[in-house]
């Protein structure tokens, strides 16, 4: 009786520091497993923020700590008057606000437009749908760059040249600067939503529109988010169709802005620099107001990092979902 009492309670023992074992393994891998997930994590984050920290390094560094190759991230002195310089050198609030007129303008012209046209396309069947399609993908293969030719002679027989209006009128018809890809993306979505909801305003009186405007379109939030903080980033950073149609400085906004700055530092620099050493070296020697020009990018950044910090969330989100499963 003694023995199997024994026996019996070493098996007990056994199990339990098996189930020990076990458990103790199970956390030891679920923390690796934690800890390999965030060095992936990590290092992918790095690639994409290193660009973001190097021009934030480079723009609190003094010309002579830009030039020194002994100093890679920290400066010697934070200079931060670069950014006062960089702020009256690219006229900020003019070009800022400018900006805003043709980016925020764009985006949401575009939405209530390519919205319009996209569930058009995707809901409804008409004569020569096929061909419309067919052009609609045409137009976003084509090159903005081959047409730019007859659309300033159009826009400049109108009387357009220096205005929003070679912006803000295309966007409402649904074209503008990639205006064919968001209807792409308002017919993918409204193709998968079910049937029954404009089944169910028609049965309650709704008309086509009413039905569009009422249910399909606040529906479409997620799209939305989407075409409008491309739309906004595209026409933000974008600078061959406001040189071509905005030529004063007082109509450019701050990617025309930055890049006229840009030229000016790169010969200011090399002017400074042929002051000092022989012609030969100054070519070689880097522009030593790159600190100047890292600051106003960080400044040109700057309204698009703090749109995208409110609603990222929602963006992330509207680009996980597809849309309502359609019947």
């Amino acid at each position: 009786m003694k023995l199997n009492t024994e026996r019996l309670t070493r098996t007990v023992v056994q199990k339990v520091d098996k189930q020990k074992v076990a458990t103790y393994a199970r956390k030891t891998k679920k923390i690796a497993t934690y800890i390999s997930y965030y060095l992936l994590l990590l290092s992918l984050s790095f690639v994409f923020l290193y660009p973001l920290l190097y021009m934030i390094s480079q723009s609190l560094m003094r010309p002579q700590d830009v030039a020194d190759a002994t100093i890679q991230w920290i400066p010697k002195v934070f200079a931060l008057e670069n950014y006062a310089i960089a702020f009256g050198a690219i006229d900020y609030w003019k070009g800022l606000l400018n900006s805003i007129w043709i980016s925020f303008g764009s985006a949401i012209l575009q939405i209530l437009s390519c919205s319009f046209i996209g569930y058009g396309f995707a809901r409804y069947k008409f004569p020569g749908k096929s061909l419309w399609m067919a052009l609609l993908v045409f137009t976003f293969l084509v090159p903005p760059q081959t047409i730019v030719v007859p659309l300033y002679i159009f826009f400049s027989d109108l009387g357009w040249i220096n205005t929003l209006f070679p912006f803000i009128v295309p966007a409402l018809f649904g074209f503008g600067l990639k205006g064919a890809l968001f209807v792409l993306i308002f017919i993918q979505f409204y193709s998968g939503l079910p049937k029954v909801l404009e089944e169910a305003a028609r049965i309650d009186g709704a008309g086509a529109f009413r039905t569009y405007w009422m249910i399909m379109f606040p529906l479409a939030r997620p799209a939305m988010i989407v075409v409008f903080l491309f739309s906004v980033v595209w026409n933000w950073n974008d600078v061959f169709q406001p040189n071509m149609y905005l030529l004063l400085p007082e109509f450019f906004n701050l990617a025309q802005n930055l890049a006229t700055f840009n030229g000016n530092a790169s010969v200011q620099g090399m002017s400074q620099a042929q002051q000092t050493v022989s012609t030969q070296a100054a070519m070689s020697m880097t522009p030593t107001l790159l600190n100047q020009i890292m600051a106003a990018v960080i400044l040109m950044i700057l309204p698009i990092v703090i749109l995208y910090l409110f609603v990222q969330r929602s963006f992330v989100e509207s680009i996980e979902r597809s849309g309502i499963s359609g019947e």
